[in-house]
Protein backbone atom coordinates (compact mmCIF):
# COMPACT_ATOMS: atom_id res chain seq x y z
CA UNK A 1 0.00 0.00 0.00
CA UNK A 2 1.06 3.73 -1.05
CA UNK A 3 2.34 6.07 2.22
CA UNK A 4 -0.47 8.17 1.00
CA UNK A 5 -3.54 5.53 0.50
CA UNK A 6 -2.51 4.49 4.33
CA UNK A 7 -2.67 8.11 5.43
CA UNK A 8 -5.98 8.16 3.84
CA UNK A 9 -7.63 5.20 4.68
CA UNK A 10 -6.31 4.49 8.17
CA UNK A 11 -9.16 4.39 10.55
CA UNK A 12 -9.79 3.59 14.50
CA UNK A 13 -10.96 0.45 14.07
CA UNK A 14 -13.40 -0.91 17.18
CA UNK A 15 -15.13 -4.49 15.73
CA UNK A 16 -12.37 -7.02 15.37
CA UNK A 17 -11.98 -10.66 14.14
CA UNK A 18 -10.78 -13.08 16.39
CA UNK A 19 -7.92 -14.11 14.28
CA UNK A 20 -5.11 -13.97 16.15
CA UNK A 21 -1.70 -11.53 14.78
CA UNK A 22 1.22 -13.45 14.22
CA UNK A 23 3.88 -12.58 15.98
CA UNK A 24 6.47 -11.90 12.81
CA UNK A 25 3.90 -9.35 11.82
CA UNK A 26 3.84 -7.08 15.26
CA UNK A 27 7.32 -7.34 15.45
CA UNK A 28 7.26 -5.84 11.39
CA UNK A 29 5.32 -2.89 13.21
CA UNK A 30 7.28 -2.18 16.36
CA UNK A 31 10.26 -2.29 13.69
CA UNK A 32 8.21 0.28 11.56
CA UNK A 33 7.80 2.22 15.02
CA UNK A 34 11.16 2.65 15.93
CA UNK A 35 11.85 4.26 12.69
CA UNK A 36 10.23 7.21 14.16
CA UNK A 37 11.84 10.65 14.62
CA UNK A 38 12.48 11.32 18.60
CA UNK A 39 13.56 14.56 20.44
CA UNK A 40 17.47 14.81 20.80
CA UNK A 41 17.08 11.27 19.40
CA UNK A 42 16.95 10.01 22.59
CA UNK A 43 14.54 7.20 21.16
CA UNK A 44 13.44 6.30 24.69
CA UNK A 45 10.22 3.93 23.65
CA UNK A 46 9.83 0.42 25.08
CA UNK A 47 7.35 -2.18 23.86
CA UNK A 48 4.65 -4.62 25.85
CA UNK A 49 2.72 -6.72 23.56
CA UNK A 50 0.08 -9.02 24.77
CA UNK A 51 -2.07 -11.44 23.56
CA UNK A 52 -3.56 -13.16 26.26
CA UNK A 53 -7.04 -12.57 25.97
CA UNK A 54 -7.68 -13.15 29.97
CA UNK A 55 -5.37 -10.44 30.96
CA UNK A 56 -6.88 -8.00 27.94
CA UNK A 57 -9.88 -8.68 29.45
CA UNK A 58 -8.62 -8.08 32.90
CA UNK A 59 -7.12 -5.03 31.99
CA UNK A 60 -10.03 -3.91 30.33
CA UNK A 61 -12.22 -4.32 33.44
CA UNK A 62 -9.29 -2.72 35.97
CA UNK A 63 -9.76 0.17 33.75
CA UNK A 64 -13.24 0.37 33.84
CA UNK A 65 -13.34 0.27 38.07
CA UNK A 66 -10.78 2.60 38.03
CA UNK A 67 -12.26 5.40 35.59
CA UNK A 68 -15.94 4.68 37.54
CA UNK A 69 -13.61 5.55 41.07
CA UNK A 70 -11.46 7.90 40.04
CA UNK A 71 -13.19 10.42 37.41
CA UNK A 72 -15.80 12.76 38.22
CA UNK A 73 -18.96 12.70 35.89
CA UNK A 74 -18.52 16.28 34.42
CA UNK A 75 -14.75 14.97 32.63
CA UNK A 76 -16.26 11.78 30.67
CA UNK A 77 -19.70 12.21 29.05
CA UNK A 78 -22.43 10.39 30.64
CA UNK A 79 -22.98 7.61 27.70
CA UNK A 80 -19.35 6.79 28.31
CA UNK A 81 -19.61 6.37 31.60
CA UNK A 82 -22.98 3.20 30.94
CA UNK A 83 -20.35 1.46 28.77
CA UNK A 84 -17.90 1.32 31.74
CA UNK A 85 -20.62 0.25 33.74
CA UNK A 86 -21.74 -2.51 31.47
CA UNK A 87 -19.53 -6.07 32.51
CA UNK A 88 -19.75 -6.46 28.76
CA UNK A 89 -18.29 -3.96 26.98
CA UNK A 90 -13.92 -4.39 26.64
CA UNK A 91 -12.44 -1.35 26.05
CA UNK A 92 -10.28 -3.25 23.59
CA UNK A 93 -13.27 -3.79 21.33
CA UNK A 94 -11.96 -7.64 21.42
CA UNK A 95 -8.86 -6.77 19.64
CA UNK A 96 -6.74 -9.98 19.60
CA UNK A 97 -3.29 -7.78 20.12
CA UNK A 98 -2.39 -4.99 22.62
CA UNK A 99 0.79 -3.09 22.08
CA UNK A 100 1.81 -0.46 24.75
CA UNK A 101 4.32 2.05 24.05
CA UNK A 102 5.97 3.34 27.11
CA UNK A 103 8.59 6.16 27.34
CA UNK A 104 11.45 4.33 29.29
CA UNK A 105 11.91 8.00 30.62
CA UNK A 106 9.99 10.88 32.01
CA UNK A 107 11.57 13.58 29.50
CA UNK A 108 9.82 16.78 28.15
CA UNK A 109 9.22 14.93 24.87
CA UNK A 110 8.17 11.49 26.22
CA UNK A 111 4.34 11.73 24.94
CA UNK A 112 5.66 12.98 22.00
CA UNK A 113 8.32 10.90 21.02
CA UNK A 114 5.84 7.93 21.69
CA UNK A 115 3.26 9.24 19.78
CA UNK A 116 5.15 9.79 16.67
CA UNK A 117 6.67 5.85 17.18
CA UNK A 118 2.39 5.43 17.59
CA UNK A 119 1.36 6.86 14.49
CA UNK A 120 4.28 4.91 12.60
CA UNK A 121 2.65 1.45 13.67
CA UNK A 122 -0.77 2.51 13.10
CA UNK A 123 0.11 3.59 9.70
CA UNK A 124 2.20 -0.24 8.91
CA UNK A 125 -0.68 -2.24 10.60
CA UNK A 126 -3.23 -0.34 7.71
CA UNK A 127 -0.73 -1.27 5.04
CA UNK A 128 -0.53 -4.80 6.71
CA UNK A 129 -4.57 -4.59 6.18
CA UNK A 130 -4.97 -4.41 10.00
CA UNK A 131 -6.92 -2.06 12.01
CA UNK A 132 -5.80 -0.08 15.10
CA UNK A 133 -6.92 2.32 18.18
CA UNK A 134 -5.20 4.08 19.95
CA UNK A 135 -7.64 2.90 23.12
CA UNK A 136 -6.75 6.46 25.78
CA UNK A 137 -9.08 5.04 27.78
CA UNK A 138 -6.70 2.69 29.01
CA UNK A 139 -3.66 5.40 29.48
CA UNK A 140 -4.63 6.32 33.20
CA UNK A 141 -5.12 3.08 35.24
CA UNK A 142 -1.89 1.54 32.62
CA UNK A 143 0.13 4.35 34.48
CA UNK A 144 -0.98 3.80 37.93
CA UNK A 145 1.51 1.30 40.28
CA UNK A 146 -0.74 -1.59 39.29
CA UNK A 147 -0.84 -0.51 35.80
CA UNK A 148 2.90 -0.54 34.98
CA UNK A 149 3.12 -3.59 37.42
CA UNK A 150 0.45 -5.80 35.40
CA UNK A 151 2.35 -4.89 31.82
CA UNK A 152 6.04 -5.58 33.82
CA UNK A 153 7.37 -1.81 33.06
CA UNK A 154 9.66 -0.25 36.10
CA UNK A 155 8.61 2.47 37.65
CA UNK A 156 10.40 5.25 36.14
CA UNK A 157 8.48 4.05 32.64
CA UNK A 158 5.42 6.23 31.14
CA UNK A 159 2.57 4.38 29.39
CA UNK A 160 2.36 6.63 26.76
CA UNK A 161 0.01 4.71 23.72
CA UNK A 162 -2.20 1.79 24.02
CA UNK A 163 -2.56 0.51 20.56
CA UNK A 164 -5.26 -2.32 19.59
CA UNK A 165 -4.07 -4.41 16.67
CA UNK A 166 -6.25 -7.04 15.07
CA UNK A 167 -7.86 -7.87 11.62
CA UNK A 168 -10.52 -5.44 11.13
CA UNK A 169 -14.55 -7.02 11.22
CA UNK A 170 -15.81 -4.04 9.34
CA UNK A 171 -13.86 -0.69 8.63
CA UNK A 172 -15.67 2.15 9.48
CA UNK A 173 -16.58 4.88 7.06
CA UNK A 174 -14.64 7.73 6.12
CA UNK A 175 -14.81 10.86 8.55
CA UNK A 176 -15.17 13.80 6.47
CA UNK A 177 -12.59 16.34 7.35
CA UNK A 178 -12.66 19.94 8.25
CA UNK A 179 -10.79 22.21 5.86
CA UNK A 180 -7.14 23.32 7.39
CA UNK A 181 -6.87 26.53 9.25
CA UNK A 182 -3.41 27.97 7.80
CA UNK A 183 -1.78 30.84 8.28
CA UNK A 184 1.28 31.74 5.74
CA UNK A 185 3.59 33.91 7.33
CA UNK A 186 6.52 35.27 5.28
CA UNK A 187 6.83 36.36 1.46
Amino acid sequence: MELEQAIHSRRAVREYTEEAVEEGTLRKLIEAAIQAPSAINEQPWSFTVVTDRELLARISAQTKTYLQRSTPGRIIPESLHARLEDSQFNIFHGAPALIVIASVTRSRWAAENCALAAENLMLAACGEGLGTCWIGLAQTWLATTAGRRTLGLPAGSLPVAPIIVGRPAALPAPVPRKEPRIRWLGP
